[in-house]
């Protein structure tokens, strides 16, 4: 894998709306509805975030009836931010950044 697929992967965690749009999705499926209720931005702008999710498969898609329900990719991407969960509280705490690690 070259540094151009690591980077166009890793930048949809660091831009904010879709960091916010994937951690929603981690508690629950929702709609492109129920998500910008969520995150508090226009439907536009969440779905123009999800297709760049997809496309790079964080999220998962599936019909529902007339409903397209957006989940996060369960085989790689959940176990990944288990990981880093467990890093930022185990490695973070001591990190002189510690505040930015923590989102604070």
């Amino acid at each position: 894998m070259n540094n151009k697929s690591y980077d166009k992967f890793f930048m949809n965690f660091a831009n904010e709306t879709r960091q916010r749009i994937i951690m929603s999705l981690m508690e629950r499926d929702m709609s492109v509805g129920e998500i910008t209720a969520e995150i508090g931005e226009e439907q536009s702008n969440v779905s123009h975030h999800l297709a760049h999710l997809i496309k790079c498969r964080i999220l998962r898609v599936k019909k529902q009836g007339q409903k397209r329900i957006y989940t996060v990719n369960k085989r790689t991407v959940k176990p990944m931010l288990a990981l880093v969960e467990k890093h930022m509280s185990g490695n973070c705490s001591g990190c002189p950044m510690s505040k930015s690690c923590s989102g604070g």
